[in-house]
């Protein structure tokens, strides 16, 4: 079990406004920020739900330039079709429409949106229908 995950954005207000748009319809919003002095590197905001922050984004470089893949668990199909409009409308770049990926499993439904900074963002739902 994940308990929660970070990476670094190049601009945190405009990633914070992208996230918050497109994982709202997950459920997911901001539970936490923490600035650069308490952190002792960079500002970092996370988002989670239920008062328990799981997806961090914070200042800093990324190590050897690489991307980031990170899927949000979706409650329904719908929810996965309202994080790909939502990403979207958000300013994030379509990476595979809402549908089904039955090369992973049978009812693996899923979209996938990159953020600013090119990593791959998804939402999955593992329900029949």
């Amino acid at each position: 079990m994940i308990d929660h995950i970070g990476m670094p954005v190049r601009d945190l207000a405009g990633a914070t406004a992208f996230y918050l748009k497109a994982l709202a319809p997950l459920g997911i919003s901001i539970v936490r920020q923490v600035s650069a002095e308490q952190s002792g590197h960079g500002a970092a905001v996370g988002f989670g739900a239920n008062g328990k922050p799981f997806f961090w984004i914070g200042e800093g470089e990324r190590l050897g330039g690489g991307h980031v893949h990170v899927a949000f668990a979706a409650s329904s199909r719908e929810a996965v079709d309202a994080f790909y409009r939502a990403g979207l409308a958000a300013g994030g770049k379509d990476n595979g429409p809402p549908g089904l990926r039955p090369h992973y499993h049978a009812n693996y439904y899923a979209a996938f949106v990159l953020d600013a900074d090119g990593n791959n963002v998804e939402a999955v739902c593992h329900a029949s229908s």
